[in-house]
Protein backbone atom coordinates (compact mmCIF):
# COMPACT_ATOMS: atom_id res chain seq x y z
CA UNK A 1 0.00 0.00 0.00
CA UNK A 2 1.09 3.35 -0.67
CA UNK A 3 2.21 5.39 2.16
CA UNK A 4 1.34 9.22 2.25
CA UNK A 5 4.36 10.10 0.55
CA UNK A 6 2.66 9.86 -3.05
CA UNK A 7 -0.15 8.26 -4.64
CA UNK A 8 1.85 6.65 -7.60
CA UNK A 9 -0.16 5.79 -10.73
CA UNK A 10 -0.94 2.38 -11.51
CA UNK A 11 -1.79 1.16 -15.12
CA UNK A 12 -4.93 -0.66 -15.27
CA UNK A 13 -4.82 -4.78 -16.60
CA UNK A 14 -7.73 -6.17 -16.11
CA UNK A 15 -11.30 -5.18 -14.43
CA UNK A 16 -9.86 -5.96 -11.29
CA UNK A 17 -10.24 -2.68 -9.59
CA UNK A 18 -13.85 -3.03 -9.95
CA UNK A 19 -13.59 -5.67 -7.00
CA UNK A 20 -13.66 -2.00 -4.79
CA UNK A 21 -16.62 -0.71 -5.94
CA UNK A 22 -19.11 -4.00 -6.23
CA UNK A 23 -17.55 -4.47 -2.90
CA UNK A 24 -19.03 -1.41 -1.53
CA UNK A 25 -22.10 -2.39 -3.42
CA UNK A 26 -22.54 -5.48 -1.73
CA UNK A 27 -23.39 -3.47 1.51
CA UNK A 28 -26.85 -3.59 0.29
CA UNK A 29 -28.41 -6.87 -0.26
CA UNK A 30 -31.81 -6.29 -0.57
CA UNK A 31 -32.00 -3.54 -2.93
CA UNK A 32 -29.38 -6.00 -5.30
CA UNK A 33 -31.86 -8.82 -4.81
CA UNK A 34 -34.80 -6.61 -5.75
CA UNK A 35 -32.87 -5.17 -9.02
CA UNK A 36 -31.56 -8.91 -9.92
CA UNK A 37 -35.18 -10.14 -9.25
CA UNK A 38 -36.14 -7.19 -11.78
CA UNK A 39 -33.55 -8.16 -14.37
CA UNK A 40 -34.26 -11.52 -14.37
CA UNK A 41 -37.98 -11.03 -14.80
CA UNK A 42 -37.55 -7.87 -17.79
CA UNK A 43 -34.87 -10.75 -19.45
CA UNK A 44 -37.44 -13.61 -19.53
CA UNK A 45 -40.45 -11.10 -20.53
CA UNK A 46 -37.83 -10.22 -23.37
CA UNK A 47 -37.37 -13.24 -24.50
CA UNK A 48 -41.04 -14.63 -24.07
CA UNK A 49 -42.27 -11.86 -26.34
CA UNK A 50 -40.43 -13.37 -29.59
CA UNK A 51 -42.01 -16.99 -28.51
CA UNK A 52 -45.78 -15.03 -28.37
CA UNK A 53 -45.27 -13.57 -31.57
CA UNK A 54 -44.59 -18.00 -32.97
CA UNK A 55 -47.86 -19.04 -31.33
CA UNK A 56 -49.47 -16.15 -32.94
CA UNK A 57 -48.03 -16.35 -36.35
CA UNK A 58 -48.50 -20.15 -36.59
CA UNK A 59 -52.54 -20.26 -35.10
CA UNK A 60 -53.61 -17.12 -35.76
CA UNK A 61 -52.11 -16.41 -39.14
CA UNK A 62 -52.15 -19.66 -40.39
CA UNK A 63 -56.16 -19.89 -39.70
CA UNK A 64 -56.06 -23.05 -37.51
CA UNK A 65 -57.20 -20.83 -34.47
CA UNK A 66 -60.58 -19.22 -33.29
CA UNK A 67 -61.45 -15.42 -32.22
CA UNK A 68 -60.72 -16.93 -28.63
CA UNK A 69 -57.77 -18.31 -28.97
CA UNK A 70 -56.15 -15.55 -30.85
CA UNK A 71 -58.03 -12.95 -28.52
CA UNK A 72 -56.67 -15.09 -25.56
CA UNK A 73 -52.76 -15.39 -27.33
CA UNK A 74 -52.62 -11.27 -27.66
CA UNK A 75 -53.96 -10.84 -24.26
CA UNK A 76 -50.89 -13.25 -23.43
CA UNK A 77 -48.82 -10.88 -25.33
CA UNK A 78 -50.53 -7.73 -23.57
CA UNK A 79 -49.54 -9.24 -20.34
CA UNK A 80 -45.82 -9.59 -21.12
CA UNK A 81 -45.23 -6.17 -21.97
CA UNK A 82 -47.14 -5.16 -19.17
CA UNK A 83 -44.59 -7.14 -16.71
CA UNK A 84 -41.86 -5.70 -18.70
CA UNK A 85 -42.75 -2.25 -18.05
CA UNK A 86 -43.16 -2.99 -13.91
CA UNK A 87 -40.08 -4.95 -14.21
CA UNK A 88 -37.71 -2.18 -15.85
CA UNK A 89 -39.08 0.37 -13.72
CA UNK A 90 -38.25 -1.69 -10.46
CA UNK A 91 -34.99 -2.54 -12.60
CA UNK A 92 -33.98 0.86 -13.26
CA UNK A 93 -35.00 2.42 -9.89
CA UNK A 94 -32.82 0.18 -7.92
CA UNK A 95 -29.75 -0.02 -9.93
CA UNK A 96 -29.82 3.46 -10.32
CA UNK A 97 -30.65 3.97 -6.00
CA UNK A 98 -27.23 1.10 -5.63
CA UNK A 99 -25.10 3.14 -7.78
CA UNK A 100 -25.67 6.86 -5.90
CA UNK A 101 -25.42 5.09 -2.66
CA UNK A 102 -22.09 3.09 -3.62
CA UNK A 103 -20.78 6.79 -5.42
CA UNK A 104 -21.41 8.39 -1.88
CA UNK A 105 -20.05 6.00 0.17
CA UNK A 106 -16.78 5.91 -1.87
CA UNK A 107 -16.65 9.62 -1.68
CA UNK A 108 -17.32 9.28 1.90
CA UNK A 109 -14.32 6.89 2.55
CA UNK A 110 -11.75 8.63 0.54
CA UNK A 111 -12.51 12.10 1.48
CA UNK A 112 -11.95 10.36 5.47
CA UNK A 113 -9.04 9.21 4.10
CA UNK A 114 -7.74 12.10 2.75
CA UNK A 115 -8.24 14.21 6.26
CA UNK A 116 -6.11 11.63 7.86
CA UNK A 117 -3.06 11.93 5.64
CA UNK A 118 -0.62 14.60 6.45
CA UNK A 119 0.93 17.79 4.76
CA UNK A 120 3.70 15.86 2.54
CA UNK A 121 0.70 14.07 0.81
CA UNK A 122 -0.53 17.00 -0.43
CA UNK A 123 2.92 18.55 -1.57
CA UNK A 124 3.76 15.31 -3.52
CA UNK A 125 -0.30 15.13 -4.85
CA UNK A 126 -1.80 17.82 -6.41
CA UNK A 127 -5.33 18.86 -4.53
CA UNK A 128 -6.87 19.81 -7.44
CA UNK A 129 -6.07 16.40 -9.46
CA UNK A 130 -7.62 14.75 -6.07
CA UNK A 131 -10.23 16.84 -6.43
CA UNK A 132 -10.87 15.84 -10.21
CA UNK A 133 -10.71 12.38 -8.82
CA UNK A 134 -13.42 12.82 -6.08
CA UNK A 135 -15.93 14.28 -8.99
CA UNK A 136 -14.89 12.97 -12.52
CA UNK A 137 -13.67 9.65 -11.59
CA UNK A 138 -16.72 8.47 -9.10
CA UNK A 139 -19.17 9.95 -11.89
CA UNK A 140 -17.71 7.71 -13.84
CA UNK A 141 -18.69 4.89 -10.76
CA UNK A 142 -21.77 6.08 -10.72
CA UNK A 143 -22.37 5.21 -14.32
CA UNK A 144 -20.86 1.76 -13.83
CA UNK A 145 -22.56 0.64 -11.12
CA UNK A 146 -25.75 1.87 -12.36
CA UNK A 147 -25.92 1.55 -16.12
CA UNK A 148 -23.40 -0.04 -17.80
CA UNK A 149 -23.07 -3.53 -14.81
CA UNK A 150 -27.07 -3.51 -15.54
CA UNK A 151 -26.76 -3.64 -19.22
CA UNK A 152 -24.45 -6.23 -18.86
CA UNK A 153 -26.13 -8.46 -16.54
CA UNK A 154 -29.21 -7.89 -18.77
CA UNK A 155 -27.45 -8.69 -21.93
CA UNK A 156 -25.84 -11.34 -21.08
CA UNK A 157 -29.37 -13.15 -19.62
CA UNK A 158 -30.67 -12.30 -23.12
CA UNK A 159 -27.88 -13.68 -24.99
CA UNK A 160 -27.55 -17.04 -23.04
CA UNK A 161 -31.37 -16.76 -22.83
CA UNK A 162 -32.15 -16.33 -26.60
CA UNK A 163 -29.35 -19.05 -27.65
CA UNK A 164 -31.20 -21.57 -25.74
CA UNK A 165 -34.32 -20.39 -27.34
CA UNK A 166 -32.63 -20.61 -29.91
CA UNK A 167 -31.44 -23.73 -30.02
CA UNK A 168 -35.21 -25.02 -29.25
CA UNK A 169 -36.52 -23.76 -31.93
CA UNK A 170 -34.07 -25.03 -35.05
CA UNK A 171 -31.08 -26.39 -33.67
CA UNK A 172 -29.14 -26.80 -36.74
CA UNK A 173 -29.22 -23.43 -37.48
CA UNK A 174 -28.02 -22.16 -34.37
CA UNK A 175 -24.77 -24.55 -34.91
CA UNK A 176 -23.62 -22.54 -36.94
CA UNK A 177 -24.00 -19.43 -34.87
CA UNK A 178 -22.25 -21.15 -31.92
CA UNK A 179 -19.62 -21.66 -34.42
CA UNK A 180 -18.82 -18.05 -34.98
CA UNK A 181 -18.54 -17.26 -31.08
CA UNK A 182 -15.02 -17.55 -30.78
CA UNK A 183 -14.68 -14.96 -33.20
CA UNK A 184 -16.46 -12.56 -31.86
CA UNK A 185 -14.87 -12.86 -28.52
CA UNK A 186 -11.29 -12.73 -30.15
CA UNK A 187 -11.35 -8.62 -30.96
CA UNK A 188 -12.99 -7.93 -27.73
CA UNK A 189 -10.31 -9.40 -25.98
CA UNK A 190 -7.55 -8.19 -28.55
CA UNK A 191 -8.96 -4.67 -28.53
CA UNK A 192 -9.73 -4.24 -25.02
CA UNK A 193 -6.30 -5.04 -23.53
CA UNK A 194 -5.59 -1.95 -25.52
CA UNK A 195 -8.61 0.15 -24.36
CA UNK A 196 -7.34 -0.23 -20.89
CA UNK A 197 -4.40 1.42 -20.79
CA UNK A 198 -6.03 4.19 -23.13
CA UNK A 199 -8.73 4.51 -20.65
CA UNK A 200 -6.21 5.41 -17.75
CA UNK A 201 -4.55 7.78 -19.68
CA UNK A 202 -7.81 9.28 -20.71
CA UNK A 203 -8.97 9.78 -16.85
CA UNK A 204 -5.59 11.58 -16.42
CA UNK A 205 -5.81 13.88 -18.90
CA UNK A 206 -8.96 14.59 -17.52
CA UNK A 207 -8.38 15.56 -14.44
CA UNK A 208 -5.32 17.54 -15.96
CA UNK A 209 -7.91 19.60 -17.59
CA UNK A 210 -9.94 20.47 -14.27
CA UNK A 211 -6.60 21.33 -12.45
CA UNK A 212 -5.79 23.74 -14.88
CA UNK A 213 -9.27 25.19 -14.81
CA UNK A 214 -9.47 25.49 -10.51
CA UNK A 215 -5.42 26.81 -10.74
CA UNK A 216 -6.19 29.87 -13.69
CA UNK A 217 -9.72 30.39 -11.90
CA UNK A 218 -8.62 31.06 -8.21
CA UNK A 219 -5.60 33.34 -9.64
CA UNK A 220 -8.08 35.40 -11.95
CA UNK A 221 -6.75 38.80 -10.87
CA UNK A 222 -3.17 38.02 -11.11
CA UNK A 223 -3.79 36.82 -14.43
CA UNK A 224 -4.95 39.50 -16.02
CA UNK A 225 -3.25 42.31 -14.06
CA UNK A 226 -0.22 40.72 -15.64
CA UNK A 227 -1.55 40.61 -18.93
CA UNK A 228 -1.51 36.48 -19.63
CA UNK A 229 -5.26 36.22 -20.69
CA UNK A 230 -4.19 35.18 -24.09
CA UNK A 231 -0.68 32.91 -22.88
CA UNK A 232 -3.05 31.20 -20.51
CA UNK A 233 -5.91 30.14 -23.04
CA UNK A 234 -3.77 28.78 -25.42
CA UNK A 235 -1.27 26.72 -21.99
CA UNK A 236 -5.59 25.41 -21.45
CA UNK A 237 -5.86 24.85 -25.21
CA UNK A 238 -2.79 22.48 -25.40
CA UNK A 239 -3.93 20.80 -22.22
CA UNK A 240 -7.72 20.13 -23.82
CA UNK A 241 -5.70 19.12 -27.35
CA UNK A 242 -3.80 16.44 -24.93
CA UNK A 243 -7.20 14.98 -23.23
CA UNK A 244 -9.15 14.51 -26.86
CA UNK A 245 -6.03 13.68 -28.50
CA UNK A 246 -5.80 10.34 -25.82
CA UNK A 247 -10.33 10.52 -25.99
CA UNK A 248 -10.01 10.21 -29.87
CA UNK A 249 -7.28 7.27 -29.46
CA UNK A 250 -9.64 5.49 -27.34
CA UNK A 251 -12.29 6.39 -29.20
CA UNK A 252 -11.27 5.35 -32.63
CA UNK A 253 -10.14 1.60 -30.64
CA UNK A 254 -13.75 1.02 -29.40
CA UNK A 255 -15.08 2.16 -32.84
CA UNK A 256 -12.89 -0.55 -34.54
CA UNK A 257 -14.04 -3.47 -32.17
CA UNK A 258 -17.50 -2.47 -32.18
CA UNK A 259 -17.49 -2.60 -35.83
CA UNK A 260 -15.38 -6.20 -36.40
CA UNK A 261 -17.69 -7.37 -33.69
CA UNK A 262 -21.25 -6.22 -35.62
CA UNK A 263 -20.14 -7.54 -39.17
CA UNK A 264 -19.28 -10.75 -37.80
CA UNK A 265 -22.50 -10.58 -35.29
CA UNK A 266 -25.09 -9.75 -37.75
CA UNK A 267 -22.83 -11.38 -40.63
CA UNK A 268 -23.11 -14.47 -38.95
CA UNK A 269 -27.39 -13.82 -38.36
CA UNK A 270 -27.57 -12.91 -42.03
CA UNK A 271 -26.23 -16.14 -43.33
CA UNK A 272 -28.57 -17.96 -40.88
CA UNK A 273 -31.36 -16.37 -41.30
CA UNK A 274 -30.55 -17.03 -45.35
CA UNK A 275 -30.62 -20.65 -44.38
CA UNK A 276 -33.76 -20.66 -42.79
CA UNK A 277 -36.03 -18.94 -45.32
CA UNK A 278 -34.91 -21.76 -47.25
CA UNK A 279 -36.12 -24.44 -45.05
CA UNK A 280 -39.55 -22.52 -44.49
CA UNK A 281 -39.67 -22.77 -48.58
CA UNK A 282 -39.03 -26.61 -48.19
CA UNK A 283 -41.60 -27.07 -45.50
CA UNK A 284 -39.09 -27.83 -42.86
CA UNK A 285 -39.96 -24.64 -40.94
CA UNK A 286 -43.29 -23.37 -40.15
CA UNK A 287 -43.51 -19.35 -40.95
CA UNK A 288 -43.64 -19.23 -36.93
CA UNK A 289 -40.65 -20.49 -36.17
CA UNK A 290 -38.66 -18.32 -38.36
CA UNK A 291 -40.14 -15.44 -37.29
CA UNK A 292 -39.53 -16.05 -33.60
CA UNK A 293 -35.63 -17.22 -34.66
CA UNK A 294 -35.55 -13.61 -36.43
CA UNK A 295 -36.52 -12.06 -33.75
CA UNK A 296 -34.59 -14.17 -30.87
CA UNK A 297 -31.07 -13.76 -33.14
CA UNK A 298 -31.72 -9.91 -33.37
CA UNK A 299 -32.06 -9.75 -29.57
CA UNK A 300 -29.19 -12.09 -29.46
CA UNK A 301 -27.27 -9.91 -31.71
CA UNK A 302 -27.89 -6.77 -30.53
CA UNK A 303 -27.24 -8.27 -26.54
CA UNK A 304 -23.95 -9.37 -27.88
CA UNK A 305 -23.14 -5.84 -29.66
CA UNK A 306 -23.94 -4.26 -26.57
CA UNK A 307 -21.42 -5.88 -24.57
CA UNK A 308 -18.51 -4.93 -26.78
CA UNK A 309 -19.73 -1.45 -26.04
CA UNK A 310 -19.97 -2.58 -21.64
CA UNK A 311 -16.55 -4.04 -21.99
CA UNK A 312 -15.10 -0.81 -22.78
CA UNK A 313 -17.32 0.95 -20.48
CA UNK A 314 -16.49 -1.51 -17.23
CA UNK A 315 -12.69 -0.77 -18.51
CA UNK A 316 -12.77 2.70 -18.36
CA UNK A 317 -15.02 2.52 -14.56
CA UNK A 318 -11.74 0.52 -13.60
CA UNK A 319 -9.51 2.84 -14.74
CA UNK A 320 -11.32 5.23 -12.51
CA UNK A 321 -11.69 2.80 -9.54
CA UNK A 322 -8.00 1.81 -9.29
CA UNK A 323 -7.35 5.86 -9.07
CA UNK A 324 -9.82 6.54 -6.03
CA UNK A 325 -8.51 3.45 -5.08
CA UNK A 326 -4.90 4.83 -4.54
CA UNK A 327 -6.36 7.15 -2.52
CA UNK A 328 -8.04 5.29 -0.83
CA UNK A 329 -5.37 3.00 0.31
CA UNK A 330 -3.20 5.67 1.04
CA UNK A 331 -1.47 5.83 4.85
CA UNK A 332 -0.75 8.51 6.87
CA UNK A 333 3.12 9.66 7.45
CA UNK A 334 1.96 10.56 10.65
CA UNK A 335 -0.16 8.10 12.59
CA UNK A 336 -1.00 7.94 16.64
CA UNK A 337 1.52 5.28 18.00
CA UNK A 338 -0.67 1.98 18.96
CA UNK A 339 0.10 2.82 22.69
CA UNK A 340 -0.11 6.95 22.73
CA UNK A 341 1.37 8.34 25.79
CA UNK A 342 -0.85 10.41 27.55
CA UNK A 343 -0.20 14.30 27.89
CA UNK A 344 0.11 15.50 31.53
CA UNK A 345 -2.80 17.41 32.45
CA UNK A 346 -3.23 20.31 33.73
CA UNK A 347 -1.27 21.19 30.20
CA UNK A 348 1.90 23.45 31.53
CA UNK A 349 2.37 24.84 27.76
CA UNK A 350 6.54 23.92 27.80
CA UNK A 351 8.05 23.16 24.24
CA UNK A 352 11.47 21.16 23.81
CA UNK A 353 13.17 21.24 20.38
CA UNK A 354 16.66 19.39 20.93
CA UNK A 355 19.22 18.60 18.09
CA UNK A 356 16.17 18.67 15.55
CA UNK A 357 16.98 18.50 11.96
CA UNK A 358 14.70 18.25 9.42
CA UNK A 359 13.78 18.30 5.56
CA UNK A 360 10.59 18.75 3.62
CA UNK A 361 10.16 15.65 1.69
CA UNK A 362 9.82 17.22 -1.76
CA UNK A 363 13.52 18.49 -0.82
CA UNK A 364 15.33 15.74 0.83
CA UNK A 365 18.28 17.89 -0.21
CA UNK A 366 18.14 21.01 1.33
CA UNK A 367 17.64 20.59 5.42
CA UNK A 368 15.17 23.43 6.48
CA UNK A 369 16.54 23.21 10.25
CA UNK A 370 19.77 21.80 10.95
CA UNK A 371 20.62 21.07 14.68
CA UNK A 372 18.14 22.67 15.65
CA UNK A 373 17.88 23.52 19.63
CA UNK A 374 15.27 25.49 22.26
CA UNK A 375 14.24 25.16 25.06
CA UNK A 376 10.77 27.30 26.06
CA UNK A 377 8.99 27.47 29.34
CA UNK A 378 5.26 27.52 30.50
CA UNK A 379 3.95 30.80 29.80
CA UNK A 380 6.97 32.45 28.05
CA UNK A 381 6.44 34.28 24.71
CA UNK A 382 9.27 33.62 22.15
CA UNK A 383 9.56 35.36 18.90
CA UNK A 384 11.49 33.69 15.93
CA UNK A 385 13.18 35.90 13.26
CA UNK A 386 15.13 35.32 10.26
CA UNK A 387 15.48 36.03 6.61
CA UNK A 388 12.86 34.44 4.20
CA UNK A 389 13.30 30.38 4.18
CA UNK A 390 14.99 30.55 7.72
CA UNK A 391 12.75 27.88 8.78
CA UNK A 392 10.32 29.34 11.05
CA UNK A 393 7.15 28.26 10.05
CA UNK A 394 8.85 24.96 9.90
CA UNK A 395 8.85 25.05 13.54
CA UNK A 396 5.37 25.76 13.37
CA UNK A 397 4.57 22.62 11.13
CA UNK A 398 6.97 20.15 13.77
CA UNK A 399 5.55 21.25 16.48
CA UNK A 400 1.62 20.67 15.34
CA UNK A 401 3.19 17.04 14.25
CA UNK A 402 2.44 17.76 10.56
CA UNK A 403 5.92 16.18 9.96
CA UNK A 404 8.35 14.67 11.86
CA UNK A 405 12.00 15.51 12.23
CA UNK A 406 14.51 13.00 10.61
CA UNK A 407 16.30 13.89 13.65
CA UNK A 408 16.81 14.98 17.41
CA UNK A 409 13.41 14.68 19.34
CA UNK A 410 10.80 17.72 20.49
CA UNK A 411 8.73 17.67 23.46
CA UNK A 412 5.04 18.94 24.59
CA UNK A 413 4.94 19.10 28.49
CA UNK A 414 7.88 16.57 28.55
CA UNK A 415 6.45 13.80 25.89
CA UNK A 416 8.08 13.33 22.58
CA UNK A 417 5.45 14.60 20.12
CA UNK A 418 5.98 10.67 18.41
CA UNK A 419 4.98 9.26 21.51
CA UNK A 420 1.69 11.06 21.66
CA UNK A 421 -1.45 11.19 19.44
CA UNK A 422 -1.32 14.07 16.99
CA UNK A 423 -5.41 15.04 17.75
CA UNK A 424 -4.22 15.49 21.67
CA UNK A 425 -1.07 17.55 20.46
CA UNK A 426 -3.02 19.94 18.35
CA UNK A 427 -6.09 20.17 21.11
CA UNK A 428 -3.15 22.24 22.72
CA UNK A 429 -2.39 24.23 20.29
CA UNK A 430 -4.04 27.40 18.48
CA UNK A 431 -2.63 28.58 15.66
CA UNK A 432 -3.22 31.76 13.58
CA UNK A 433 -1.87 31.21 9.99
CA UNK A 434 -0.14 34.29 8.00
CA UNK A 435 -3.13 33.81 5.59
CA UNK A 436 -6.64 34.20 7.60
CA UNK A 437 -7.76 30.64 6.12
CA UNK A 438 -11.58 31.00 5.83
CA UNK A 439 -14.01 28.56 4.94
CA UNK A 440 -17.06 28.90 2.36
CA UNK A 441 -19.39 29.04 5.02
CA UNK A 442 -21.11 31.97 7.34
CA UNK A 443 -19.38 33.78 9.67
CA UNK A 444 -20.72 31.98 12.94
CA UNK A 445 -19.51 28.62 11.77
CA UNK A 446 -15.75 29.95 10.69
CA UNK A 447 -15.48 31.84 13.80
CA UNK A 448 -16.44 28.75 15.70
CA UNK A 449 -13.98 26.41 14.28
CA UNK A 450 -11.82 27.03 17.13
CA UNK A 451 -14.06 25.65 19.00
CA UNK A 452 -17.44 24.09 17.66
CA UNK A 453 -19.70 24.03 20.87
CA UNK A 454 -18.56 27.90 20.95
CA UNK A 455 -21.90 30.07 22.47
CA UNK A 456 -23.26 33.14 20.17
CA UNK A 457 -21.58 34.94 23.49
CA UNK A 458 -18.15 33.09 23.50
CA UNK A 459 -18.01 34.28 19.64
CA UNK A 460 -18.66 37.96 20.22
CA UNK A 461 -16.33 38.07 22.82
CA UNK A 462 -13.30 36.63 20.90
CA UNK A 463 -14.58 39.13 18.14
CA UNK A 464 -14.48 41.54 20.37
CA UNK A 465 -11.02 41.03 21.44
CA UNK A 466 -9.51 40.55 18.05
CA UNK A 467 -11.10 43.87 17.09
CA UNK A 468 -13.89 42.06 14.65
CA UNK A 469 -16.78 42.99 16.38
CA UNK A 470 -17.76 46.09 14.39
CA UNK A 471 -17.46 45.10 10.89
CA UNK A 472 -19.13 41.56 11.87
CA UNK A 473 -22.26 43.25 13.32
CA UNK A 474 -22.24 45.25 10.06
CA UNK A 475 -22.54 42.26 7.63
CA UNK A 476 -26.09 42.09 6.23
CA UNK A 477 -26.83 39.60 8.46
CA UNK A 478 -24.41 39.17 11.14
CA UNK A 479 -22.77 35.89 12.01
CA UNK A 480 -25.27 34.09 9.57
CA UNK A 481 -23.95 35.90 6.88
CA UNK A 482 -21.81 33.84 4.16
CA UNK A 483 -18.76 34.87 3.42
CA UNK A 484 -17.87 33.41 0.07
CA UNK A 485 -15.47 31.18 -1.22
CA UNK A 486 -12.14 31.78 0.75
CA UNK A 487 -13.91 34.39 2.62
CA UNK A 488 -13.94 36.66 -0.33
CA UNK A 489 -16.50 39.21 0.74
CA UNK A 490 -14.08 40.12 3.21
CA UNK A 491 -11.17 42.33 3.28
CA UNK A 492 -7.61 40.46 3.87
CA UNK A 493 -7.54 42.37 7.30
CA UNK A 494 -11.18 41.62 8.21
CA UNK A 495 -10.12 37.67 7.22
CA UNK A 496 -7.23 37.73 9.53
CA UNK A 497 -9.27 39.52 12.80
CA UNK A 498 -11.59 36.09 12.31
CA UNK A 499 -8.61 34.42 12.24
CA UNK A 500 -7.57 35.74 15.55
CA UNK A 501 -10.68 35.38 17.35
CA UNK A 502 -10.83 31.82 15.93
CA UNK A 503 -7.82 31.31 18.05
CA UNK A 504 -9.21 33.27 20.68
CA UNK A 505 -11.76 31.09 21.01
CA UNK A 506 -10.09 27.69 21.24
CA UNK A 507 -8.48 29.09 24.33
CA UNK A 508 -5.83 26.75 23.77
CA UNK A 509 -2.70 26.49 26.74
CA UNK A 510 0.10 27.17 23.44
CA UNK A 511 -0.53 29.93 21.01
CA UNK A 512 1.30 29.56 17.32
CA UNK A 513 1.43 33.06 15.91
CA UNK A 514 2.38 33.00 12.12
CA UNK A 515 3.01 36.40 11.32
CA UNK A 516 -0.19 37.19 13.12
CA UNK A 517 -0.62 40.87 12.27
CA UNK A 518 0.54 41.08 8.56
CA UNK A 519 -2.73 42.11 7.25
CA UNK A 520 -3.80 44.84 9.28
CA UNK A 521 -3.64 48.42 8.88
CA UNK A 522 -1.59 50.44 11.52
CA UNK A 523 -4.95 51.25 13.99
CA UNK A 524 -6.21 47.86 13.39
CA UNK A 525 -2.94 46.10 14.13
CA UNK A 526 -2.44 48.49 17.48
CA UNK A 527 -5.74 47.49 18.47
CA UNK A 528 -5.26 43.22 17.72
CA UNK A 529 -1.94 43.94 19.28
CA UNK A 530 -3.25 45.35 22.77
CA UNK A 531 -5.65 41.93 22.90
CA UNK A 532 -3.20 39.49 21.80
CA UNK A 533 -1.13 40.99 24.82
CA UNK A 534 -3.82 39.95 26.89
CA UNK A 535 -4.55 36.14 25.73
CA UNK A 536 -0.46 35.78 26.01
CA UNK A 537 -0.83 36.13 29.56
CA UNK A 538 -0.10 32.51 31.12
CA UNK A 539 0.01 31.39 28.18
CA UNK A 540 3.01 29.96 25.99
CA UNK A 541 3.20 31.58 23.09
CA UNK A 542 5.51 31.07 19.80
CA UNK A 543 5.48 34.12 17.03
CA UNK A 544 7.25 34.45 13.72
CA UNK A 545 7.27 37.42 12.39
CA UNK A 546 8.90 39.91 9.44
CA UNK A 547 8.11 42.97 11.05
CA UNK A 548 10.08 43.37 14.03
CA UNK A 549 8.51 46.10 15.97
CA UNK A 550 5.60 43.67 17.14
CA UNK A 551 8.10 41.41 18.87
CA UNK A 552 9.96 44.08 20.63
CA UNK A 553 8.37 43.31 23.70
CA UNK A 554 8.74 38.98 23.79
CA UNK A 555 10.65 37.25 26.76
CA UNK A 556 13.04 35.70 24.27
CA UNK A 557 13.71 36.43 20.21
CA UNK A 558 15.13 33.48 18.62
CA UNK A 559 17.28 34.74 14.92
CA UNK A 560 17.20 31.26 12.90
CA UNK A 561 19.65 31.43 9.61
CA UNK A 562 19.95 29.14 7.39
CA UNK A 563 17.69 26.65 9.64
CA UNK A 564 20.53 27.17 12.83
CA UNK A 565 19.93 29.69 16.03
CA UNK A 566 22.59 32.15 14.97
CA UNK A 567 21.70 34.53 18.28
CA UNK A 568 18.89 34.75 20.61
CA UNK A 569 17.98 37.19 23.53
CA UNK A 570 15.70 40.57 24.58
CA UNK A 571 15.28 42.98 21.78
CA UNK A 572 17.63 44.93 23.64
CA UNK A 573 19.79 42.36 24.12
CA UNK A 574 20.35 41.51 20.19
CA UNK A 575 20.16 45.14 18.89
CA UNK A 576 23.16 45.79 20.98
CA UNK A 577 25.31 42.79 19.88
CA UNK A 578 25.14 43.84 16.12
CA UNK A 579 24.60 40.60 15.14
CA UNK A 580 21.72 39.77 12.25
CA UNK A 581 18.84 40.68 14.53
CA UNK A 582 20.96 44.44 14.89
CA UNK A 583 21.35 44.37 11.10
CA UNK A 584 17.61 43.44 10.03
CA UNK A 585 15.92 46.22 12.80
CA UNK A 586 18.40 48.83 11.37
CA UNK A 587 16.97 48.28 8.12
CA UNK A 588 13.15 48.06 8.72
CA UNK A 589 13.34 50.87 11.34
CA UNK A 590 15.14 52.96 8.76
CA UNK A 591 12.69 52.04 6.25
CA UNK A 592 9.82 52.84 8.76
CA UNK A 593 11.40 55.89 9.60
CA UNK A 594 11.92 57.05 5.92
CA UNK A 595 8.07 56.21 4.96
Amino acid sequence: MPDDKGAQPRKTRSLGPLTMVFREAGKYPRQIAIAAFALFITAAATLAIPWRFKVIVDEAFGGTAGVAEIDQAFQYLLMIVVILGIGTALRFYYVSWIGERVVADIRLKVQRNLLRLSPGFYEENSPKEISSRMTSDTAIIETVVGTTVSVALRNTLTAIGGIALLLYLAPGLVIGLLIGIPLVIAPIVFFGRKIRTISRDSQDRVADVGAYVTEVLGAMKVVQSFGQVEREAGRFGSVVERTFETARQRIALRSMMTTIVILLVFGGITLVMWRGALEVAEGAMTGGTITAFVLVGGLVAGALGALTEVYGELLRGAGAAARLGELLEAEPQIAPPARPQTLPEPPRGSLSFRNVTFSYPARPEAPALRGFSLEIEPGETVAIVGPSGAGKSTIFQLVERFYDPQGGTIRLDGVPLTAADPADIRERLALVPQDGVLFSADARDNLRYGRWDASDDDIWDAARAANAERFLRDLPRGLDTYLGEGGTQLSGGQQQRIAIARALLRDAPILLLDEATSALDAESEQAVQSALEGLMKDRTTLVIAHRLATVRAADRIVVLEDGEVVEQGTHTQLSAAGGLYARLARLQFAASEAA
